[in-house]
C-alpha cells in the first residue's frame, strides 16, 4: 500500500498520508488523498472501491442506560482503544422467525421505554394513554375524521391490515384496541396510529357512542420509562432449539433489539470527492434480531479492549454466565407472545449484563483445536475442514462433541428419556487463586451429577475439568404448553471465598419432528 501510494503523482505539492492498514474483517487502507491521487488511485489494477470518509454520530439513546452501562464507572471506561484486535470476535442475530420453535440463534427483547401519546376526548372528557412509534412530533388538535376500531380477539383481521384500511379510506388517523402483548413493528406506522389497551378503549368506545359530534385531540412522542415489564422476549424473536445438529442451546443470550432508535448511513462508493457527496444519517425506529445483535458486538468489543488474552470464546462465556434471568419487577423474564415466564429455548442464558461480564472469575474456553475436533466428530469432511478453517494441518484423531459451551443441552429423539456425559472444563481467568463450589437447580425428570463437585484454580489461567452428566426421563411431566422443551435447570459454579459466580443453563428439549 505504502509503494502504491509513493507511486502516485502529486502535481499541487501534497503527497498522500497513508493512515491505517486493514486486514482481518477486510483487505484494504486509508489515507488522506487529494482529488488528483483518487483519480490516479481508481485507474490501477487493484482498485477494486473507494469509500468517502463518514463521521460517527450517536446512534442510540436509551439502550446504553438500559445495558448499566455507564461514562464514569464500570466496563465502559475501562476499556483503552480501536490497541489492535489480534483475534474477531462473530456475532450473529437470531433471526425474526418467531414465535415458533426451532428458528434460532441469538434473541432480541423488548425495552421497559413506553413510546407513548396523550389521547384527549372532547373538551377533556377524557384522556388515555396510548402508544405510538410514529415518527412526527405532532399534535393533533379536535380532529373528527379519525377512525376508532377494536381489536379482533378471533384473529380473522390483524392489525396490520386495519392500518391499510385506515390508510386505503383516506382518514387522517386511527385509534385502535390493541392486545397489548401484540408486537407492533415500527415500519406500519406511516400515518398518525394510536394503539390503546382493552381496558381503556372500552372508556373510548363509551365516550364515542354516548357524545354527538365526538372529536379528538392526541399529542404523539410522549416518552415514559419503566410503565412496563422489562425486559420481555420480543414476539418476533427467534426461540430454540436449533432445528439441526449440533444441537447447542439457542439463544445464546437476549440484548436490546425493539423499537431502538437507531442510525445508518448509505455504504456505497462515491467519487469525486465534493462536500455534497457527504452520506447523512437517517434515524428511525427500528426492530430486530438484527438490531440486537450489535448491542452484543459492541460489549463483545469493549470486553476484547479491557481484556486483550481473552478468547472470543472467553469473552461469549463471559457474557453468557453472568446474564440475568430477573426482569424490572423481579420475576423470570417473560415471553411477550404469552405474558408468562420464558425459558433458555426463549431467552438463552438471560439479558447481557455487560458489567459483571468483565469480571466473571471463570469461562468456558475453546481453543481452536477443539473446534476442529468438533467438526470432525460431526462427521465434516477433510474438505470441508480445510475450507472452513484455510489449513490442511489438522488430524481427525481426537475428534470429540464436547466443545466447551457454557451451556448444556440434550435433544429427546423420539423419546422421553436420554442420558449424556459432558466432560467440560473451567479457566480462572481472575487475578488471584480460588475454590469453587457447583449448584445444581433441576426440576423432576432431570438428574444432574456434577464430578467433582469443586474446582480448585492456583493462579490465573490454571484450568480445571470436571464431567456433568444429565439424565433425563419426563415420563408423563412433559409441559402441555411447550410441546418442545423438555424441561430446564441450572449449574452454577459458586466462589467460596469471593464475589463471583457463573451459571449456565441445562435444556432437554424434543427433536423437531417436521424435519
Amino acid at each position: 500500500y505504502m509503494s502504491t501510494l509513493s507511486s502516485l503523482s502529486s502535481p499541487d505539492g501534497d503527497t498522500p498520508t497513508h493512515l491505517y492498514t486493514y486486514n482481518h474483517v477486510v483487505d484494504g487502507f486509508s489515507a488522506v488523498l487529494s482529488q488528483t491521487h483518487l483519480d490516479q488511485l481508481q485507474k490501477l489494477p487493484g482498485h477494486h472501491a473507494t469509500y468517502i470518509e463518514t463521521f460517527g454520530h450517536l446512534h442510540t439513546t436509551y439502550t446504553p442506560k438500559f445495558l448499566g452501562l455507564k461514562k464514569d464507572a464500570g466496563l465502559w471506561p475501562a476499556q483503552s482503544f480501536c490497541r489492535i484486535e489480534e483475534r474477531i470476535f462473530a456475532e450473529c442475530s437470531a433471526g425474526n422467525l418467531g414465535p415458533d420453535a426451532y428458528s434460532i440463534f441469538n434473541g432480541a427483547l423488548g425495552l421497559q421505554r413506553e413510546l407513548a401519546v396523550r389521547i384527549t376526548l372532547g373538551n377533556r372528557e377524557l384522556t388515555v394513554t396510548g402508544q405510538s412509534v410514529y415518527p412526527e412530533n405532532l399534535f393533533v388538535s379536535k380532529e373528527r375524521k379519525y377512525i376508532f376500531c377494536a381489536y379482533d380477539y378471533d384473529g380473522n383481521v390483524t392489525v396490520y391490515q386495519q392500518f391499510k384500511e385506515v390508510q386505503r379510506i383516506g382518514a387522517a388517523g386511527a385509534v385502535f384496541s390493541s392486545d397489548p402483548r401484540q408486537y407492533l413493528s415500527s415500519s406500519n406506522f406511516s400515518m398518525p396510529l394510536v394503539t390503546v389497551n382493552p381496558k381503556d378503549w372500552e372508556l373510548v368506545k363509551k365516550y364515542i357512542i354516548n357524545t354527538e359530534n365526538a372529536s379528538v385531540s392526541i399529542k404523539f412522542q410522549i416518552t415514559k420509562l419503566g410503565t412496563k415489564r422489562a425486559p420481555q422476549v420480543a414476539y418476533f424473536s427467534s426461540r430454540g432449539p436449533d432445528s439441526q445438529p449440533p444441537w447447542i442451546l439457542k439463544p445464546d443470550i437476549l440484548a436490546p433489539g425493539v423499537d431502538i432508535l437507531a442510525a445508518w448511513v448509505p455504504n456505497r462508493p462515491v467519487k469525486p470527492i465534493r462536500k455534497s457527496d457527504y452520506l447523512f444519517s437517517d434515524y428511525a425506529l427500528m426492530s430486530g434480531t438484527s438490531i440486537s445483535c450489535p448491542h452484543v458486538a459492541g460489549i463483545a468489543a469493549l470486553l476484547k479492549a479491557m481484556q486483550r488474552d481473552w478468547s472470543s470464546a472467553a469473552i461469549r462465556s463471559a457474557m453468557m454466565t453472568t446474564a440475568y434471568l430477573l426482569d424490572n419487577a423481579n420475576s423470570t423474564i417473560t415471553d411477550i407472545r404469552i405474558g408468562v415466564s420464558g425459558t433458555p429455548l426463549d431467552f438463552g442464558s438471560g439479558h447481557v449484563n455487560p458489567n459483571k461480564a468483565m469480571d466473571p472469575g471463570l469461562v468456558y474456553d475453546i481453543e481452536v483445536q477443539d473446534y476442529i475436533n468438533y467438526l470432525c466428530a460431526l462427521n465434516y469432511t477433510s474438505l470441508q475442514i480445510r475450507v472452513l478453517t484455510g489449513t490442511s494441518n489438522f488430524t481427525c484423531e481426537n475428534a470429540n462433541l464436547d466443545l466447551n459451551y457454557p451451556s448444556f443441552m440434550i435433544i429427546l429423539n423420539n423419546t422421553k428419556s436420554a442420558s449424556f456425559t459432558f466432560k467440560w472444563v473451567l479457566t480462572n481467568v481472575d487475578d488471584t487463586s480460588s475454590v469453587n463450589t457447583a449448584a445444581v437447580k433441576a426440576p423432576a425428570g432431570m438428574k444432574v451429577v456434577v464430578q467433582p463437585e469443586t474446582a480448585t484454580f492456583d493462579r490465573k489461567y490454571s484450568k480445571a475439568e470436571f464431567n456433568l452428566t444429565l439424565s433425563i426421563d419426563l415420563g408423563i411431566t412433559v409441559s402441555p404448553k411447550c410441546n418442545y422443551l423438555g424441561n430446564f435447570g441450572y449449574l452454577t459454579w459458586h466462589e467460596n471465598i469471593g464475589k463471583h459466580m457463573v451459571r449456565s443453563p441445562i435444556v432437554s428439549a424434543f427433536a423437531n419432528s417436521t424435519k
